[in-house]
């Protein structure tokens, strides 16, 4: 604290956990969220089989790769599905506050009573996906504004995750993992929702659950809902606007870098790396998560088929040895 007041950090802390995020942040929030989801083909092809795209032999892949596994793309729901799509939209921007009335045990829908921020979001939903000529896409997918807008949803992020940590606490005073639930599903809650907006789209994909393949913001709200509630509690000895002044600079720093170069990484890859082979014997799933991406991007590359022939070599050679004991025995 001496080290803040000494670098005037404390007013500057103050002043910003201030700042009001309607409705400048908030529009910015539910742009980059909505882009996310229009982005929703591009992410599920490489669950598709390469075997349905040749027997199909349409000249169009993507079409094709989303009637072979009965996938409804984001911009193809939009056109013949537009309430569903709408649905889809208002999870990506209030998920996190529908998963943690769900945990308080308030009313699901009490925050769609806030008509200016449905109005908002609606207003930009619209705008991304039947904007004449997709100008408004264009526009916000422009790598310098759209890093502009990541940088400020990230603001967002981390002042929802204070304010459920705050409000869950005068619910349960001592309640740590409640806080810390609280927290999480406030700064990651669409990603954790992920599956159940599938399902509106007509897809159900488990192994995508966020739980098993968690990505850098849902690592970083679980970690920052921990540092939030020991600070609640008075374990950690520092303000509230100080910590979100640093968290938010974290955050920003660390989601900017990401999406300018294109990354699917995680800054606590290298952490991990060492903390969960003492902890757990095994290195924690992340590299599943990235092996997936790499799939993806790369198909069946050289790598992917010199490590599929020693397991089929394997499986061969002890279906040989299983042949040759049943002659013995008979």
């Amino acid at each position: 604290m001496e080290l803040l007041s000494a670098l005037s950090l404390g007013e500057l802390a103050l002043s910003f956990s201030r700042v009001p995020l309607f409705p400048v942040f908030d529009l910015s929030y539910f742009i980059v969220s909505i882009l996310y989801l229009k982005y929703e083909p591009e992410m599920r092809l490489h669950y598709v089989p390469r075997a349905g795209l040749e027997l199909l032999g349409s000249r169009d892949p993507l079409a094709s790769a989303s009637q072979s596994a009965g996938i409804t793309g984001a911009v193809e729901l939009s056109r013949r599905h537009p309430i569903a799509s709408w649905l889809c939209a208002m999870l990506h921007c209030f998920g996190s506050y529908i998963l943690a009335d769900l945990l308080l045990g308030e009313p699901l829908i009490d925050y769609f009573s806030n008509n200016s921020s449905i109005l908002l979001a609606s207003a930009v939903w619209y705008l991304i996906f039947f904007c004449p000529l997709d100008l408004f896409y264009k526009c916000v997918c422009f790598l310098p504004v759209k890093l502009i807008f990541v940088a400020m949803k990230e603001v967002v992020r981390v002042r929802k995750i204070a304010v459920g940590i705050h409000h869950a606490h005068h619910h349960y005073h001592h309640g740590w993992f409640v806080m810390i639930a609280t927290g999480w599903v406030k700064g990651s809650g669409v990603a954790l929702m992920s599956n159940f907006e599938q399902l509106l789209r007509g897809v159900w994909k488990p192994e995508t659950n966020e739980i098993l393949h968690m990505s850098f913001p849902t690592k970083a709200s679980l970690y920052g809902a921990i540092l939030f509630t020991l600070q609640q509690t008075r374990w950690l000895p520092v303000s509230k606007a100080s910590l979100i002044f640093i968290f938010t600079m974290f955050m920003v720093s660390c989601k900017v870098f990401l999406t300018a170069t294109h990354s699917h990484s995680s800054p606590f890859d290298a952490l991990e790396g060492y903390i969960c082979p003492v902890l757990f014997g095994s290195a924690c799933g992340g590299d599943h998560h990235h092996d997936n991406h790499g799939g993806s991007h790369g198909g069946g590359g050289p790598g992917a088929q010199h490590s599929a022939m020693p397991a089929k070599s394997k499986e061969e050679l002890s279906e040989g040895s299983r042949k040759k004991k049943t002659k013995k025995a008979d």
